[in-house]
């Protein structure tokens, strides 16, 4: 691909909006709250989930709120976004925000590594769930 042909990319407008974690009309479209549950599961019964289009996937943790900038440096290494929902003596609510294709395996992988960073700094994580924009469902 030649130069020009990357500038011109570049320029094309994209035929969808870019999603973000802040667009506009988002609603969750599957959530993961039961440990029990496999994930391939939850995308299986999820009426409102569209496979081919990307989700911001949403991890709710909680963490001491002494350790929440440690684990926004390790995840922003691959591109989640740590935001505060709430706190309460001592112990912050955050979600894990990226946007990313839904597959249940990713899920999966997801679910467990937001795990293990969760225990390592002294809290837990609840579930997951992922939002999609409000199209004609």
């Amino acid at each position: 691909m030649s130069l020009l042909d990357r500038v011109r990319d570049l320029l094309r407008k994209p035929s969808e909006p870019l999603l973000t974690p802040d667009s506009p009309g988002l609603s969750v479209v599957a959530e993961a709250f039961e440990v029990a549950e496999a994930d391939s599961a939850v995308l299986a019964r999820s009426h409102l989930w569209e496979q081919e289009k990307p989700a911001v996937l949403r991890h709710h943790l909680t963490l001491p709120a002494d350790r929440v900038a440690e684990a926004a440096g390790i995840l922003a290494q691959d591109g989640w976004e740590l935001r505060t929902v709430s706190e309460s003596d001592g112990v912050r609510t955050v979600h894990a925000l990226r946007v990313q294709r839904l597959d249940a395996l990713h899920c999966a992988q997801e679910r467990s590594r937001m795990a293990g960073l969760a225990q390592r700094l002294g809290g837990d994580s609840l579930g997951w769930d992922a939002l999609q924009p409000n199209s004609s469902r």
